[in-house]
C-alpha cells in the first residue's frame, strides 16, 4: 500500500517550490543541458535564458539544436514586446551523441576548448521506451548504454571543469544532475539493476529485449550514479581546494515529451490526461540545479516532482542494494564497459 501511495504522490505532485520568479541572476556561470533541443531540456533552457547564464545545448543534431535556440530567443523577444531581452544569456550548440561511446571525449573536448569551468551539468538526454533490438553503436543494450554508460563517461570527461568551477563557488553550488523516473518504482526488476542480465544482452548483441524493464534499470542506474558520484566527487581533491561537487538525481515527473515517441497512439491517448507539460519537468530540474535545500550535507539526494527531497524510497530492495555497495559495483561496471572504447 505504501508503494502505491508513493507512486501516486510522484505522479500527482504538489506545485513547484522553485520557479523562474525566484531564480537569481546567473551571470558568469556556465551550464550544459544534454538533450536541450526538445522536451524538458528545451523548457529548462527557456527558464534560464533571461538569467544571463552561458548555456551549451548538447544534441546530436546541429540543425534541430539551432532551430531550438532560435525558438528560445524569438519566444523571449515576443514576450518582451518584440525586443531582445536585456541581460539575456547565450546558448551554443554542442555536439553530443550518447549512442556512440567513441565520441564522448571529442564532445567534452569541444566544450573544454571554449570554457574553463562548468557550473551545472544536467544529464537530461536519454533513451526511453525504445523498440526491441535497440542497441548502441557499440552493441550495448540501448537504454543502459545511452542513459548510464555513455552519460558517465561524458561526465567523467568534464569533471576537471566542474572541479574548477566548484573551487571558486559557494559550497554545494556546482552540481551534476542525473535524471530518474517513476519507472524506478514501477518498472525496474528486483534489486533495481540486473547486471548479469545486461552482460548477457550485451554479449548476445541483440540489444533491448524488454523495453520497460531495461528503461527502468537505466533509471535506477542513473540514481546509483548520482549516489556514487556524491561519494566520489563530494570531497575535495586536496585539503582547502574547495572543489567538492554535488551529485543528485531527480524524477522530473510524468511529462509529455518526445521521449514517448515510440509508444502507440492509443497508449498516449490514454496516458496524456495524466501528464504535465515540459515546463513542469523543467521546474524539477531547476530545483535540482539551484535549490538551497540541496548542499554538501544532502549530497546524493533523490528529488521528487516538482521540487521535493525524497526522505525514503519504498523500494527497499533497491535501498538494500545501495547500502550493500551496489552503487559502487554499477559505477565500476559502467567504467569497465567504456574503457574498451576510449
Amino acid at each position: 500500500m505504501e508503494k502505491i501511495r508513493d507512486i501516486w504522490r510522484q505522479a500527482f505532485p504538489p506545485a513547484p517550490t522553485l520557479t523562474e520568479a525566484s531564480l537569481s541572476r546567473q551571470d558568469g556561470r556556465v551550464f550544459i543541458i544534454t538533450g536541450g533541443n526538445s522536451g524538458i531540456g528545451l523548457a529548462l533552457t527557456k527558464l534560464l535564458y533571461p538569467t544571463g547564464a552561458k548555456m551549451y545545448m548538447a544534441s546530436r543534431s546541429r540543425e534541430r539544436a539551432e532551430a531550438a535556440i532560435a525558438s528560445v530567443v524569438d519566444e523571449a523577444a515576443a514576450e518582451n514586446g518584440g525586443k531582445s531581452v536585456e541581460g539575456a544569456g547565450t546558448i551554443t550548440f554542442m555536439p553530443l551523441d550518447l549512442n556512440d561511446l567513441k565520441t564522448m571525449k571529442s564532445s567534452a573536448a569541444f566544450f573544454a576548448a571554449r570554457e574553463d569551468r562548468l557550473d551545472v551539468l544536467w544529464n537530461n538526454a536519454g533513451l526511453a521506451g525504445a523498440p526491441v533490438g535497440s542497441k548502441t553503436a557499440q552493441g550495448l543494450e540501448g537504454h543502459v548504454g545511452v542513459n548510464c554508460v555513455a552519460a558517465l563517461l561524458f561526465t567523467q570527461e568534464l569533471e576537471p571543469l566542474l572541479r574548477k568551477a566548484a573551487a571558486s563557488s559557494p559550497p554545494g553550488a556546482t552540481r551534476v544532475v542525473w535524471t530518474g523516473s517513476l519507472s524506478i518504482e514501477s518498472l525496474s526488476p528486483p534489486g533495481g539493476v540486473d547486471m548479469p542480465l545486461l552482460d548477457q544482452l550485451n554479449a548476445d548483441g541483440k540489444g533491448c529485449q524488454d523495453s520497460p524493464r531495461e528503461y527502468g534499470m537505466s533509471k535506477v542506474g542513473n540514481w546509483f550514479l548520482a549516489i556514487e558520484g556524491a561519494r566520489r566527487w563530494g570531497t575535495e581533491t586536496a585539503p582547502g581546494k574547495g572543489d567538492a561537487l554535488v551529485s543528485v538525481a531527480e524524477n522530473p515527473g510524468q511529462i509529455d515529451t518526445p521521449a514517448y515517441r515510440y509508444q502507440s497512439q492509443l497508449f498516449m491517448k490514454l496516458l496524456r490526461p495524466t501528464m504535465y507539460p515540459p515546463k513542469m519537468g523543467a521546474y524539477t530540474a531547476l530545483f535540482a540545479g539551484f535549490s538551497p535545500e540541496i548542499g554538501p550535507e544532502r549530497n546524493g539526494v533523490y528529488i521528487l516532482p516538482f521540487g521535493r527531497l525524497q526522505e525514503k524510497s519504498t523500494r527497499q530492495d533497491i535501498v538494500k542494494g545501495i547500502e550493500n555497495g551496489k552503487t559502487r559495483e554499477f559505477w565500476d561496471w559502467c567504467e569497465n564497459i567504456y574503457r574498451a572504447y576510449i
